[in-house]
């Protein structure tokens, strides 16, 4: 398997070329066969060129942004989503753009769209499972050691379990044993997986798996997401690492305040329609309140209130506030759909365009709750140096089930990280996200997210 690891790169550039040169290749037998001849002018050698250069361009650009080619690294499933979500996307906007060129009407030509969407579906189903096939006999799962301390290694383990085509623990070794022991151990593994441990027994372990071409897993501490966000100096012949440790700068801040009222006033006005259906449901429902608000933190740990559609019973919190669980019998039917495709966040557009939130962002915490984790987290409030936000790094890659500390580190990344085209980058792929429902769930009975031990999901009307 070591020797085939070389290879997979190139494996996985050349299925990606077979996958575009088939999608391009259906296009332009289209575009020439249908669309090109519907043109109120013909289109001469270089015309052509540029039409599907630019089919060519937006597929590979949504299929870098979906994860249409990572076939190793997500599911087979995610996958699948993922290629054909980007060619409707892709197929949607050419046919616009065609449709202005052409001056078409509202329809006209739309057969020729659906039977070259048929055929790019088509593609797309084949090219995924038989690429996960060969994939699979090629690379099958890595077999792995876990080196652990004084936090149990239940919860890694679980979420490593649930991509057993990737990934194998065979073994499980506590720090206790002795260094020279977990040294022998690692040796006989072609990958280790180091969870929560010092960073003292973590460096050691990590540079011996480097001395001997180990592959090694590691679970991030804060400091490491700052340390990989820093700026390298060399101004002399000793680098140093440049923390700047001040959020956004007042450029950043404009430009990304600008962004949050267009892209708001543009959401409203695609989301009234929703938003007005919503308010009747809800109040049809059992009468009580449309909306639900609820005490958050936004940047430096001021408290505002969130606006959202009301997704639980009125008498919710009738025995106090807690935590929501999986299949919680407190949310309404009516909820239990808005909530599985957010859509009981539309009304925190108000909250965007007053400025207490922004599009992209940590999402807003209770005080309370933020207090609860900020006495076993003290970084927690590292997530207040930019606004709160409706969709984030978090959001994106975790889930609502996700633990605090995780979500923190999401969040720093986020900060670190932060530019104008991350944002964006985050909005395409919060549309990915929807309607995908692990990304709604609450929490499972054995599941652990608060700092505090305690057992929780979904916070209320969360």
């Amino acid at each position: 398997m070591e020797k085939r690891e070389k290879y997979k790169h190139l494996l996985m550039f050349l299925a990606s070329v077979l996958i575009m040169a088939i999608q391009i290749g259906v296009f332009a037998y289209m575009w020439y066969h249908h669309f090109e001849k519907n043109m109120l002018r013909r289109y001469w050698h270089r015309g052509n060129y540029v039409i599907i250069g630019q089919y060519a361009l937006l597929l590979f650009l949504f299929y870098k942004l979906y994860g249409g080619f990572k076939v190793g690294y997500l599911r087979v499933f995610e996958v699948l989503y993922s290629q054909i979500l980007s060619v409707l996307c892709v197929n949607f906007i050419t046919y616009l753009q065609l449709a202005l060129i052409g001056h078409w009407k509202f329809g006209h030509n739309i057969k020729y769209l659906l039977e070259m969407t048929g055929i790019n579906m088509v593609v797309v189903v084949i090219w995924v499972f038989f690429m996960r096939w060969v994939y699979a006999r090629l690379y099958p799962p890595r077999q792995m050691l876990m080196i652990y301390g004084k936090y149990s290694p239940r919860d890694l383990e679980k979420k490593i379990g649930t991509r057993d085509d990737k990934y194998n623990i065979c073994e499980e070794i506590h720090l206790s044993v002795g260094e020279e022991a977990i040294k022998a151990k690692i040796l006989q593994y072609h990958a280790v997986l180091l969870g929560d441990i010092p960073s003292h027994e973590r460096n050691l372990f990590l540079k011996f798996c480097f001395e001997n071409n180990i592959r090694c897993y590691s679970v991030p501490k804060i400091s490491d997401i700052m340390l990989m966000n820093a700026d390298h100096i060399h101004l002399f012949d000793t680098s140093l690492l440049l923390f700047r440790n001040r959020g956004l700068t007042a450029e950043q801040q404009f430009v990304k305040r600008l962004v949050d009222i267009v892209f708001s006033l543009l959401g409203l006005i695609v989301a009234s329609p929703f938003m007005l259906v919503i308010a009747i449901l809800v109040k049809a429902y059992d009468g009580g309140p449309v909306f639900y608000r609820q005490p958050r933190l936004t940047k430096d740990g001021k408290v505002f209130d969130v606006l959202k559609f009301r997704s639980m019973r009125v008498d919710s919190e009738k025995k106090g506030a807690r935590l929501a669980m999986k299949n919680d019998d407190r949310v309404t039917p009516v909820g239990r759909v808005i909530r599985n495709i957010h859509f009981d966040e539309l009304p925190q557009i108000f909250n965007i365009l007053k400025g207490d939130m922004s599009l992209v962002g940590p999402r807003p915490e209770r005080p309370e709750i933020a207090a609860q984790y900020k006495r076993e987290i003290p970084e927690f409030d590292y997530r207040l140096k930019v606004k709160a936000g409706l969709t984030g790094f978090a959001q994106v890659y975790g889930k609502y089930n996700t633990t605090p500390y995780d979500k923190l580190k999401l969040d720093l990344t986020y900060i670190e990280n932060y530019s104008i085209l991350l944002d964006f980058k985050l909005l395409f792929l919060t549309f990915k996200i929807l309607f995908q429902k692990e990304n709604t769930e609450g929490v499972e009975q054995w599941q652990v997210t608060a700092a505090t031990k305690e057992k929780g999901g979904k916070e209320d009307q969360e």
